[in-house]
């Protein structure tokens, strides 16, 4: 370091340490001298810190009176107070080391049963399958010994007692006793301020509320109202009578008036609402002195003289009227009024002469021509027609009238001459394509003539759109005349569409539009929904999705012949499509009863489409419905044998081992049929159904196995988890520990699955209802929505809960669910309520007619009433026979059954029924 103004640095200076700039330092500049420093300094700063960390502990305890209180006198009261908190020590000390000897010897008594049970354990890999299952289970044998324990003790404490059976009669007269209880129960509930609840009102107000509650859920559900219509409008007039009886005051009202018609006499309403007020007061020949008075004071006004004809005779309104046509000759309201009093009479020529004078006066107008010539004969009808579109040229409703009285030649010319008088009226150009209909003519010509009507009606200025096109295509369809409504369709299809648009955008358009004018319950539209739909397979002629569309519209409105012609283009189109194919096929088979055409049909199918799952099993469905086991055997046979498309490798497919296995469980051949199902179950492990079989045809012992194998394979399918539950909770043994333990595991691999919880919930059901109801509690935690859990949360409420928590299941399930709705139906039937009840089972199957249970309740129901009526079990049968539903939970057990393998729809819907008086009843 340099020195500063000739002066050395003195000792330890370190440049620009003050600043904080260190800098460094090296062993030169350091010396021994300073190293030797260091150290001491260190030295004492360890020194100062380990005498201030004692002083922290020595302060830090309260009771350390050595540096605290070292300067206080130490006298007999302290010596006695450490005495006790030294015995207080000893004691705690005592128990904390009895704590820790015990957890010392419980820890080493666990290491020795540890080390006990190791060889034991490593022992249980070698049991089997039976070993496994002869295991009794503990909470078995704990139940089964606290069930005999409460026996035991129900039977001392009803030791000595008997009882009997009440009648039905004794029961129904303890029924007058409500009065009396009601009365203990309002003594007992005063309070001390002299209030009394009356605890039955309020339960009852609770139901009604309840009540109330389901049919708002109802009919906002069906879409109606909950408002009597009629009692709606009654109540309405009771509050306009009400109103005018507290705000009319016919004197000052009456004041008032007076006060305008003097003020303002050429006022006319002033002078009519006087006299209505005088009619009001029922004082009529005042009312028309006033009428009279604001007739000449307003001669020019027709409400005025309209009015007095009103209020006064008909030989006075004739005399009031002819004073009216004086003043106001040109007035066509005067003249109507005049020729209705004459209608009124009965005198229809003088009504025809009053029309004739008023068109001397007004032969301008429409309304005048057209009544008169509503009172004229054909013949002289024409006559003023054609004298009518001369004065009037510009109203198309008399040129349509005198070409509908015309002859087809002369209709033409009219027809021709409305189009050149009125260029902007799409309904000439519809006339002239109904005239065209009603000869006969060509649909050529037909389409020319609107073809020519919508090109005209935009070059005029006057364009429509296709939505009016189409509503007029409707109103053709439903006057009769379809080829108008066709032809209409075909013109002005392809308005509102850019170049831009595709054949895709324009035939999603138009299928849109058909699904709108597709026709209701006894409405017209079919017509207009064939014409659209048959403009969209033009321009998109392979487009599957259309054809199925327009098949189910044929299949909704139209004739067996219709859907079978439209299915045969539709093939030809889409050769390679298996659906219509298959439809094509049922359609012959079911609707026509024509079982060879199906045959030829799935023939040509299959020459189409070689290695088509589909339609082998098709096939195989027709021949073994028809009952030709042979023909339907030989075809499974030998599909098992072939490959399919996306089975390259493999014989056959896991549907077809499957359905080879049912059919030859159903022809009576179990053992063939479990050879096939292994067999199948060897190549498609991962098929879930093949298992199933299996367990289905073998013993318990040996199904347990195999469904032990099936888990394996097939972790995730619900189907095979509730197989294994079932069969350990049938028989007499009824193993529901063992049943439960395999659906918990069952919801870990499969979690959120209504079905699994739902089987655990009805096995609890089985034992216990309040088990059954907490476990659904937990269930309905992880699956809100799920309406057959809903469903039987109503089953297994008490009945006076049942109301409630039918509102909760269709406030928080999905909307129009059937599982809740036929609950709700099922809790109106138990209330006898039969309308409503039928309601919501039509409402049920409305919403999902594929589910088989609705169905089967409803007919249930219907035969259960006090009075069947076979009309309406024939309707619930036949509609069940369409609508042909495959799910539910019954349903399928009955349709499954070997035993009803080919019975028809109704005589499934029967056995269902049958299968639900088993069942748990509200």
């Amino acid at each position: 370091m340099r020195d500063f103004l000739g002066k050395p640095a003195p000792p330890g200076y370190i440049a620009g340490l003050g600043r904080g700039a260190t800098g460094f330092t090296t062993r030169s500049d350091i010396g021994p001298a300073r190293e030797a420093a260091a150290a001491k300094d260190a030295d004492k700063q360890q020194t100062q810190r380990s005498k201030d960390e004692e002083d922290e502990r020595r302060f830090a305890n309260a009771e350390n009176e050595e540096g605290l209180f070292s300067n206080m006198p130490y006298e007999e009261d302290d010596e006695e107070a450490d005495k006790v908190w030294a015995m207080i020590d000893a004691k705690m000390e005592e128990r904390h080391k009895g704590k820790q000897r015990t957890n010392d010897e419980d820890e080493s008594d666990k290491q020795e049963i540890d080390q006990q049970l190791h060889g034991l354990k490593r022992q249980l890999q070698g049991l089997t399958e039976d070993e496994w299952s002869a295991i009794p289970d503990v909470s078995q044998l704990a139940e089964t010994a606290a069930r005999a324990k409460r026996r035991r003790k129900t039977a001392v404490s009803r030791r000595g007692e008997r009882y009997s059976q009440v009648s039905d009669s004794t029961l129904v007269a303890g029924l007058g006793l409500a009065g009396h209880d009601q009365e203990i129960a309002v003594e007992a509930s005063k309070d001390e301020d002299g209030t009394v609840t009356n605890f039955l009102a309020l339960g009852q107000a609770r139901n009604d509320v309840l009540q109330m509650k389901l049919d708002q859920a109802g009919d906002s559900a069906s879409g109606k109202t909950t408002i009597d219509p009629r009692g709606y409008l009654t109540s309405l007039n009771t509050v306009g009578a009400q109103t005018a009886a507290e705000i009319g005051d016919i004197s000052r009202a009456r004041t008032l008036l007076k006060s305008v018609t003097q003020s303002s006499p050429k006022h006319a309403p002033g002078w009519i609402a006087a006299a209505r007020l005088e009619e009001v007061a029922q004082k009529m020949s005042k009312a028309r002195s006033i009428i009279a008075q604001g007739c000449e004071n307003c001669p020019q006004s027709e409400d005025v003289w309209l009015e007095a004809a009103r209020l006064n005779r008909r030989e006075d309104a004739r005399a009031v009227l002819a004073s009216a046509v004086r003043n106001l000759p040109r007035s066509v309201r005067v003249w109507e009024a005049a020729a209705e009093l004459e209608a009124t009479a009965g005198d229809v020529g003088a009504q025809r002469k009053v029309l004739r004078r008023a068109l001397e006066f007004v032969p301008t107008s429409v309304m005048l021509w057209k009544a008169a010539i509503a009172l004229e004969p054909p013949e002289d009808a024409r006559v003023l027609l054609a004298y009518a579109v001369e004065l009037v040229p510009l109203s198309v409703d008399l040129w349509l009238a005198l070409a509908r009285l015309e002859t087809y030649e002369k209709a033409q010319k009219v027809l021709n001459r409305a189009r050149r008088a009125v260029s902007t009226s799409h309904e000439i150009w519809i006339a002239a394509a109904r005239l065209e209909e009603q000869q006969g003519a060509a649909h050529v010509n037909i389409d020319r003539i609107m073809a020519k009507a919508v090109a005209s009606l935009a070059a005029s200025g006057a364009p429509m759109d296709r939505e009016q096109w189409f509503a007029q295509a409707l109103q053709c369809e439903e006057d009769g005349y379809s080829a108008t409504c066709r032809a209409i369709v075909a013109a002005a299809a392809d308005l509102g569409f850019d170049s831009d648009d595709t054949a895709e955008d324009r035939a999603g358009a138009w299928v849109a539009d058909a699904e709108r004018f597709e026709p209701q319950t006894g409405k017209p539209g079919v017509v207009t929904a064939r014409a659209i739909f048959a403009q969209a397979l033009a321009v998109q002629p392979g487009d599957v999705d259309l054809w199925r569309s327009a098949a189910d519209m044929e299949r909704s409105h139209g004739t067996a012949d219709d859907v079978d012609s439209l299915l045969r283009r539709a093939v030809q189109f889409c050769p390679q499509a298996e659906v219509l194919w298959l439809m094509a096929a049922k359609e012959k088979w079911t609707r026509q009863n024509d079982v060879a055409g199906a045959r030829v049909i799935l023939e040509e199918a299959f020459a189409a489409n070689a290695h088509s799952e589909a339609i082998v099993l098709a096939a195989v469905k027709l021949e073994s419905e028809t009952r030709q086991d042979a023909r339907a055997l030989a075809l499974l046979e030998r599909a098992r044998a072939s490959e399919f498309a996306g089975h390259a490798g493999t014989r056959g497919t896991a549907r077809v081992w499957m359905k080879s296995a049912v059919l030859m469980r159903q022809l009576g051949r179990p053992a063939d049929a479990l050879a096939v199902a292994r067999e199948g179950g060897a190549l498609f492990p991962n098929f879930y159904k093949l298992w199933l079989v299996q367990a289905q045809l073998q013993p318990p012992q040996d199904a347990r196995q195999t469904l032990s194998r099936a888990l394996k394979a097939c972790p995730r399918a619900p189907e095979l988890w509730i197989s294994a539950a079932r069969l350990e909770f049938a028989g007499p043994q009824r193993n529901l520990a063992r049943a439960r333990a395999i659906l918990e595991r069952a919801r870990v691999y499969v979690p959120r699955s209504p079905v699994l919880w739902l089987e655990a919930v009805l096995m609890e059901a089985e034992e216990s209802d309040s088990v059954a109801r907490a476990l659904l509690a937990r269930a309905l935690q992880e699956c809100p929505h799920a309406g057959v859990l809903w469903a039987t949360a109503i089953v297994l409420e008490p009945r006076a809960q049942r109301k409630a928590r039918s509102v909760d299941a269709l406030k928080h399930a999905e909307a129009h669910d059937p599982e809740v709705t036929v609950a709700v139906a099922r809790l109106f039937w138990a209330e006898h309520r039969v309308e409503k009840a039928r309601a919501w089972f039509e409402r049920a199957v409305r919403a999902d007619p594929d589910y088989g249970d609705a169905w089967a309740w409803w007919l249930r129901f219907e035969r259960e009433q006090r009075e069947p009526d076979p009309s309406s079990i024939a309707a619930v049968e036949e509609a069940c026979g369409r609508a042909e539903p495959r799910h539910g939970r019954y349903w399928q057990r009955a349709a499954k059954d070997p035993d009803n393998a080919w019975l028809p729809v109704a005589e499934i819907l029967h056995k269902t029924a049958e299968l639900l008086a088993t069942t748990r009843q509200l």
